[in-house]
């Protein structure tokens, strides 16, 4: 112990002395010289008391002070002060070595500043809440330098990074790593335009060398992974399948008239991995060891700003507002190398960006954790060779192939009505040693049709799909789902998780055919639309015997995203069937659940529900109008309060009040996910779009017993964070004799309201009515 102490007074020492240096003269006190300090309890209440006599709380009532203090932990401020927290002006020093310099607000650093680090790395720029938020320039200890946007201390959205050994990054970051487009230049004068995808060459992309060489096409960890083409200054190129498992490289290579002059038109694909991606390595992202927003403030917690009265006891504050307790401190990793630091305790907070988890006070009871089923990972099997359904694969794709690129990008969105007739509808033969129109291939001989085709061009413009990556991602591996859906059609998913291909009957294609038109002029009218997407409406005939014919249409995959998808819900507004038949420990994330399964209500911000009333409508008046019913609302759930117990506690806590009624109170938690989340939306910096990774919260409920076809249940006041994916789904079934007849047998058996098939109209308004019942504005 007294080691400890003649440290902690070293200490002291050495930053009183150092304070002299950096922010000059800081005015008459009793010096203390080091050969005072020894271990005897006179000098030490000395000590003591000096450092009560250089910390002063100042006035507490709003008043704005100069003051220059040595706080009892070492930590040096001058500047500007109101209620015992700096505010306006400032300069803090702390002991381990960094030091801001710039504007404050309510103890937080806000506003135009510089933070410096022990180890010489400096930050300019804005802050907000104490973080590095805004544009700003951060200097690496090793030289590397930052200059762009900051959100939350963290890289986030354009910014140029030029590395100490020349190189040069000018593009998008998110959460601190490059992401999405962006240029890197190495020294040697190679450069790499395209796609990133958590700080690696990832997507579609070109690098150019120096010596004329050009590769552009499909990358993955930074190296080329799919098609992809290798071009030559001479005019040479390669084209094919590229990976760095010799077995997977495969493609042609196309020589030059020079090179064909001199009869060479050997080369391995191999040096490409061997010698030209040799020196284009990325530099590592360099490491902030101390984040601003973790620096603690030693001030005096007063009674007038402790809500627990917790007394004069002085007690750290850090730069975000939140009280360190001794006993609530706990590490979350970033994933990045960076630690962030968040705070337990019982003080209230307000402050969005505090990001402090409160800790439930006595007396409070949370909700019980509602149960999350096994994540699956990855949903189907991929189909490959010896696979009963490889061949019809390998022709689909061709057919995709040999479609996009015939067509080319259309001249105007304005049709002809030509271009909407069913009749418009094309044929083109495939046999397997090619012809004027199409490859060679190693499949069996096939005929493909095409319909409507320059409408689906249109569409994909309107969609913003670009025909190279929609290729792309069509021609990769697929994957088959494991069993068909309840009309007999089968499912196949892209390896990217984009597009699903599914196939249809006859009479599902001719409504769609008949529609097209009014669901063409539905999505330039509407780009909120909640409607399924469709890409392309194809049919393929296989020779022989059989003469088999395979309809399918290309949909948009509403569940492509980064985020878990925890639950989804298949909602239509009837009770008959509609409840799943699996036992609970049997379902998991990939499990479809119906309306009687579904125990929550959907609460929507205002300015989100009224557009989603009004977009519910306007989709409800065109399927209404195309005499289509069974449609429904696929629901995603990702739940942002994440728990490795695969439970989910609400974010909402229940307390007792005086007459033993129970009141919710807001309770404000911030987990790892959430930080995500502000760091993707709070800015606006990624899509986000009726339907599409909004966020929202979802209210517990549950049914009575006596009650069983409720369909609604009663809401118990547990409300989750999450964000939701959703869109109206399986617009294709016609009203035809079939449904009629379902119909009438159905309603001798139960209830007819409570059936799917009911007439266009009365589906619609039961659809509505059902829908603005689960989905709520949040009050």
């Amino acid at each position: 112990m007294k080691a400890l102490e003649a440290t902690v007074r070293k200490t002291q020492l050495v930053a009183r002395k150092r304070a002299h240096t950096i922010f000059g003269t800081y005015g008459p006190t009793t010096q203390v010289d080091e050969a005072d300090f020894n271990n005897n309890n006179k000098e030490k209440e000395l000590i003591e008391d000096h450092q009560q006599e250089n910390y002063d709380e100042g006035p507490m009532n709003g008043e704005l002070y100069h003051s220059e203090k040595f706080l009892p932990n070492g930590d040096y401020y001058t500047g500007y002060w109101v209620d015992n927290v700096p505010q306006g002006q400032g300069k803090y020093w702390w002991t381990d070595g960094c030091m801001y310099v710039g504007d404050w607000h309510k103890g937080k650093m806000m506003g135009k500043g510089i933070f410096s680090w022990p180890s010489g790395a400096t930050y300019e720029g804005n802050f907000k809440n104490g973080y590095m938020d805004g544009e700003g320039t951060y200097t690496a200890p090793n030289g590397d330098t930052f200059r762009g946007s900051w959100l939350m201390d963290l890289k986030h959205g354009h910014g140029v990074k030029e590395y100490a050994n020349g190189d040069c990054y000018d593009g998008e970051w998110c959460r601190g790593l490059q992401e999405k487009n962006g240029k890197y230049t190495w020294t040697n004068g190679n450069y790499y335009i395209g796609e990133w995808q958590n700080g690696t060459i990832c997507g579609n992309g070109k690098l150019y060398w120096t010596n004329g060489k050009m590769y552009e096409g499909n990358w993955e960890d930074g190296l080329p992974k799919g098609k992809g083409t290798f071009h030559w200054a001479d005019g040479s190129y390669y084209v094919g399948n590229w990976s760095r498992d010799p077995n997977e490289l495969n493609g042609t290579f196309y020589p030059s008239e020079s090179l064909l002059e001199r009869g060479n038109f050997e080369w391995d694909p191999q040096q490409v991995f061997n010698v030209d991606l040799m020196g284009c390595t990325i530099s590592p992202n360099d490491k902030v060891s101390v984040l601003p927003s973790q620096k603690k403030l030693a001030v005096r917690i007063s009674k007038k700003m402790d809500n627990n009265n917790v007394g004069n006891r002085t007690r750290r504050m850090s730069i975000d507002g939140s009280v360190d307790s001794e006993f609530s401190r706990m590490q979350l990793s970033d994933g990045v190398g960076i630690t962030t630091t968040t705070t337990t305790t019982s003080i209230s907070c307000s402050d969005i960006d505090a990001m402090v988890t409160l800790q439930e006070a006595d007396g409070y009871k949370a909700g019980s954790p509602i149960r999350i089923p096994r994540i699956v990972k990855r949903q189907g099997i991929t189909i490959s060779k010896g696979h009963k359904n490889y061949e019809l694969m390998l022709n689909l794709q061709l057919g995709i192939r040999h479609t996009v690129q015939k067509l080319g990008p259309p001249p105007t969105l304005d049709l002809e009505p030509s271009a909407f007739d069913p009749k418009e509808k094309y044929w083109t033969r495939f046999p397997p040693e090619g012809s004027k129109h199409t490859p060679r291939h190693q499949s069996c001989e096939f005929r493909w049709k095409d319909y409507c085709p320059k409408v689906f061009r249109a569409l994909r413009t309107l969609f913003k799909v670009d025909a190279a990556e929609y290729t792309l991602s069509i021609c990769g591996p697929l994957r088959e789902l494991s069993s068909p859906g309840k009309s007999g059609s089968f499912f196949y998913l892209t390896n990217d998780d984009r597009y699903m291909i599914k196939t249809m009957k006859k009479a599902e294609v001719k409504v769609l055919l008949r529609m097209l038109n009014a669901y063409y002029n539905h999505f330039r009218a509407f780009e909120n639309t909640l409607v399924t997407r469709y890409y392309g409406l194809h049919c393929l005939k296989l020779n022989g015997p059989a003469q088999k014919k395979v309809r399918f249409v290309i949909i948009g995959n509403l569940f492509s995203t980064n985020y878990t998808i925890h639950k989804r819900f298949d909602l239509k507004g009837s009770t008959f069937g509609r409840i799943t038949d699996k036992l609970e420990s049997e379902i998991d994330t990939t499990t479809t659940l119906k309306d009687l399964d579904l125990n929550f209500i959907f609460r929507l911000q205002k300015s989100w529900f009224e557009e989603f009333r009004r977009q519910v409508d306007r989709d409800c008046e065109l399927l209404e109008q195309e005499r289509v019913m069974d449609y429904s609302l696929l629901v995603g759930v990702h739940f942002r309060e994440g728990n490795a117990t695969g439970y989910q506690t609400p974010s909402g806590c229940k307390t007792p009040i005086e007459n033993g009624t129970i009141e919710v109170e807001p309770v404000h938690r911030f987990s790892r996910s959430d930080v995500d989340l502000l760091l993707l939306n709070a800015a606006g910096l990624t899509s986000t779009n009726l339907g599409v990774n909004m966020p929202a919260r979802v209210e517990r409920t549950f049914r009575k017993n006596d009650l069983d076809f409720q369909l609604v249940g009663e809401p118990t006041g547990e409300l989750y964070d999450v964000t939701l994916f959703f869109g109206i789904i399986d617009i294709l079934q016609d009203y035809d004799i079939t449904k009629k007849l379902e119909h009438a047998y159905k309603s001798i058996q139960c209830d007819p309201n409570s059936i799917s098939a009911v007439d266009p109209m009365a589906y619609s308004r039961r659809f509505r009515d059902y829908i603005f019942k689960v989905f709520v504005e949040d009050n």
